[in-house]
């Protein structure tokens, strides 16, 4: 693994790297919401920029960028304009926002409360299929079962003796899905033991967000009669909470928490993100041994979380107070060129 660090200009230091060259970009770029009258934060970055990402990209690989609620469209469209693919939108959702509201009176108000950010999924294209790129140049997909989110309600009574034919074929075509099992009490369901399918919804599991979902029973699928089995065709099933668990619908998304170590070294970063969350989004789009690249790096944190995934980390920052926060973060790592702001 290695660690480089450049302050200055992102535009001036993409410039100054090889194409094809970077893994994947995972970054929390300027919203373009004047946030705190800071001077950074007037403008979301430029489809120049955007370009020059794009140049570095390997073929088929990923970036990921966040945004604000009112800003998104914009963040979307420069990304687009700039050649990448647009693949998806995740979620990231929060109860930790402050509503930035006027009071009219009488109960009216100017604003919500903040409780989501929206991150951008796009892709630089390539030519073939993803299956051969990512033998030639290791992108092009996303980790699932790396990502997969942890399953705590596996029916303890299901004691299947074989695979139902759907699954048999389906695993046959090197598919993954939750498993149906011919057991003695007919068809029964078992979640696929790795975990839950990745989502494009991802929550810090605070009170306020995890009460917002509705509260739901797992189980078990059983064959309404015991002597029919599961013939793969389509066959009739009903759905029993037994033997599962039952809670807020809100363990069936990824929880990113916060901890007090993403304030370390004197990170006064105003808008950092909780290092959980950007080592999932790193490990999601970053092949084994791959280089992470940040162009509006902050205080680090997505470095400090692409190492803890045992990936390279290349970051760029232009604001001196930022980069020296990163400097006693990532101690030892490699400086780059310090170029003029």
């Amino acid at each position: 693994m290695k660690t480089e660090l450049h302050h200055g200009d992102c535009l001036d230091v993409l410039a100054q790297m090889d194409s094809d060259s970077i893994s994947a970009i995972v970054t929390d770029p300027p919203y373009g919401l004047s946030f705190m009258g800071k001077g950074w934060d007037y403008q979301v970055p430029s489809v120049a920029i955007w370009e020059q990402c794009l140049r570095v990209l390997k073929p088929g690989g990923h970036l990921l960028a966040f945004a604000g609620t009112r800003t998104q469209h914009r963040m979307c469209v420069n990304i687009e304009d700039a050649g990448f693919a647009i693949r998806d939108m995740i979620a990231w959702v929060y109860g930790s926002g402050f509503p930035k509201s006027r009071n009219i009176g009488d109960g009216w108000g100017t604003a919500l409360m903040p409780a989501l950010e929206p991150i951008t999924v796009a892709r630089k294209f390539f030519s073939g299929t993803v299956a051969g790129n990512v033998l030639e140049h290791g992108t092009g997909a996303i980790n699932i079962d790396g990502c997969r989110v942890v399953a705590n309600d596996l029916p303890s009574a299901c004691k299947g003796t074989g695979w139902a034919a759907q699954d048999k074929k389906n695993a046959e075509q090197g598919f993954r899905p939750n498993a149906y099992y011919e057991g003695q009490n007919g068809v029964e369901y078992i979640p696929n033991q790795l975990g839950r399918w990745p989502a494009n919804l991802i929550h810090d599991g605070s009170d306020e967000v995890t009460q917002l979902f509705p509260q739901t029973t797992s189980g078990q699928l059983k064959t309404k009669s015991k002597a029919s089995g599961w013939s793969g065709d389509g066959g009739k099933v009903e759905w029993t909470g037994a033997n599962g668990d039952s809670g807020s619908a809100a363990r069936f998304f990824y929880t990113a928490k916060a901890s007090k170590d993403d304030r370390d070294k004197g990170n006064t970063h105003p808008t950092v993100k909780p290092t959980d969350l950007m080592a999932y989004l790193c490990r999601l789009v970053t092949p084994v041994g791959g280089i992470v690249l940040d162009p509006f790096m902050g205080s680090g944190t997505t470095g400090k979380a692409a190492l803890s995934e045992g990936f390279s980390f290349i970051g760029i920052e232009r604001d001196p107070e930022y980069y020296a926060i990163c400097e006693s973060r990532f101690d030892g790592a490699q400086i780059g060129l310090a170029l003029a702001v």
